[in-house]
């Protein structure tokens, strides 16, 4: 169920309308890995993705796209032990780096000449699109880590989940 909710309200995130690099699928996929179980926790944020790129439409780059979702899924992961206020808040902004770091450097493979000045080239071009990247990651993930504990918090001390 809460894997199904991830991929619905990401897809509606990236479909509707809003400010450029104001989604929070960067997000989604950072706690996905933190909050899901298994395999889920790669996957969902995955075919969150896959799902939402067959309704946008597909790019050249779809595929490095893909795979800093999946980077950024196994980081939740990796961090799933250590949930805490800090650790989200610097997991949201590593998220948006790697994100900002792969996509670019795939961005200058194809588009930009293979030279020092290209890279950079590239980077600064890229800088007032990672400006809405991190303020999306840094305040979904805050608002999202927020909800779920207080979920958990709230579940934990109903006659329900007392009595099992």
């Amino acid at each position: 169920m809460f894997a199904l909710i991830i991929i619905s309200l990401g897809i509606l995130s990236r479909v509707a309308v809003h400010s450029p690099n104001f989604t929070p699928v960067l997000s989604m996929a950072f706690l996905g890995g933190m909050y899901l179980k298994g395999r889920q926790a790669v996957l969902v944020p995955l075919a969150l993705m896959i799902i939402s790129d067959l309704i946008i439409g597909f790019y050249p780059l779809i595929y490095v796209t893909w795979g800093s979702i999946v980077l950024i899924s196994l980081l939740g992961l990796w961090l799933k032990e250590r949930k805490s206020l800090v650790t989200v808040f610097s997991g949201s902004v590593l998220s948006a780096v790697i994100f900002f770091i792969v996509t670019n450097f795939a961005s200058w493979l194809t588009l930009y000449p293979h030279t020092l000045a290209g890279l950079r080239q590239c980077y600064i071009l890229a800088v007032p699109f990672f400006r809405g990247t991190i303020a999306s990651s840094v305040a979904y993930s805050l608002v999202f880590y927020a909800g779920f504990e207080w979920v958990i918090k709230r579940c934990q001390i109903t006659v329900l989940a007392r009595s099992v």
